[in-house]
């Protein structure tokens, strides 16, 4: 096992390694830029490093500052944790190419997924289903026409190397194609380096489903269940759950099979998602994150399963150490992203002081953060505040619980989505869950504070 882990990112995540590190007998080492100074992930870690100006995240991203920084700490290994470069081919192979190891998938598992054409024809190989479209990149609008005279409209374009909504273009009658490919082509060079694209079915009313996987170095695949994280506005994800309410149990052992197939395809290692669109009883493969998701406790609570203590593991070489039949989930859980955000003004950042923080507590309360009363919500990065993560022996006592921890929280000075969660637990159709991933941005009604 590693003595020394160098964390290449701030906030939660940072303090969530920071305490997986520690339960290993791993000395953490944190870095900083100059707004993050006195953060808490400063003041847990065992020693911390400087790396550049506060301006804005790019001090997060500066490859060479971070490999610096790990060779003055004389660390073993580097977590990359999630965001900025967690999922970045060219610092995975960095680290690879020098003395630390590196926590998390390899550059070269990053490369087969990092295009979604390669990823659709990987899990095609795996007979993981897709959803019907193109394998290769498009050349021209003429291919595009094609494709919809065939399976008719709406199409989707999108980016192949897109995520988060980034390059994906909808495209509903003929006369949109020739803007929507050439803005989707924009897109992807703009935000990818690539300015490929492929073109595909779109689904009118998916759900979003993923499965969580740990694979090891030495060809053992297993997954931990799926979430459901359809729960989104503008595809960024607000509250995620387990077991999904949409699955059957034999749909739930399919997608989870499916799942396992291609990871073991991809010859996958670390821990990912892969991540599924399902609509009327069929699920269709969307992607892979090669990395720790900002939703893994979830998994974690229903399964037991330390999901970061296993990255470090797997890649200090140790093997997984239970078979799939070990793995069982009790109960349900939920994931409330707890933002600086104000959810009646278009979920806008509200970066100050947080100048009152009382966390819930109680039966099948987690919460995983990095901050304490008195730090301050910087604007030049994410406005996460904390993850409350609820569980309960199954879903309905499990909305009860819900509302109750969020209830019982108070955060001044800042302000929250909580008024948007506790909304959801009243709304009619959460409650049966009966909701697609265009729910929030086109039928449910956003509270303001004051309705709390």
């Amino acid at each position: 096992m590693f003595d020394r882990v160098l964390i290449a990112n701030r906030g939660e995540i940072a303090v969530r390694v920071i305490q997986a590190c520690r339960e290993l007998g791993i000395e953490a080492v944190a870095v900083y830029s100059d707004a993050d100074e006195t953060a808490r992930h400063v003041r847990l870690a065992d020693e911390a490093y400087h790396i550049g100006p506060s301006v804005a995240r790019e001090s997060y991203l500066d490859q060479a500052s971070l490999l610096d920084a790990a060779e003055k700490a004389n660390a073993d290994a580097i977590h990359p944790g999630y965001g900025f470069l967690a999922e970045s081919k060219s610092f995975a192979s960095a680290v690879e190419d020098s003395d630390f190891v590196w926590v998390g998938p390899p550059s070269d598992v990053m490369e087969r997924f990092g295009e979604k054409t390669k990823a659709r024809k990987i899990m095609q190989r795996a007979d993981v289903p897709i959803v019907p479209g193109t394998t290769e990149p498009v050349s021209d609008a003429d291919e595009i026409r094609r494709f919809a005279d065939e399976h008719g409209y709406p199409i989707a374009i999108k980016a192949d190397g897109g995520g988060g909504g980034r390059g994906l273009k909808v495209v509903r009658a003929d006369d949109e194609i020739e803007e929507q490919f050439t803005n989707a082509k924009r897109e992807g060079e703009a935000y990818f380096d690539n300015s490929n694209v492929y073109v595909e079915r779109f689904l009118q009313n998916p759900r979003h489903i993923e499965v969580q996987i740990l694979c090891d170095q030495h060809g053992n695949v297993r997954d931990l269940g799926e979430r459901d994280c359809s729960i989104q506005r503008r595809q960024q994800k607000l509250i995620e759950e387990t077991p999904s309410p949409a699955l059957t149990e034999m749909e739930r052992e399919e997608i989870r099979r499916a799942a396992r197939r291609g990871a073991a395809e991809a010859e996958y290692v670390n821990a990912g998602t892969v991540e599924f669109l399902y609509e009327d009883g069929k699920f269709y493969f969307l992607e892979v994150n090669a990395r720790i998701q900002v939703e893994h406790p979830v998994s974690e609570v229903v399964t037991g399963l330390d999901l970061v203590q296993w990255q470090l593991r797997i890649a200090a070489g140790e093997p997984l150490t239970f078979d799939q039949a070990d793995i069982h989930t009790r109960g349900a859980a939920m994931e409330f992203r707890i933002n600086a955000e104000d959810p009646a003004n278009e979920f806008a950042p509200m970066p100050g002081t947080v100048e009152r923080y009382r966390l819930p507590r109680g039966m099948g309360t987690r919460v995983d953060d990095g901050i304490d009363e008195g730090d301050r919500i910087s604007p030049y990065y994410d406005s996460l505040i904390a993850k409350f993560i609820v569980s309960a022996e199954e879903r309905t006592q499990l909305l009860r619980r819900a509302k109750r921890v969020l209830q019982e929280a108070e955060i001044e000075g800042v302000p929250s989505t909580i008024p948007f969660h506790l909304a959801m637990l009243d709304d009619a159709a959460f409650r049966g869950g009966e909701y697609s991933t265009k729910y929030i941005d086109e039928e449910f009604t956003v509270p303001s504070e004051d309705a709390e």
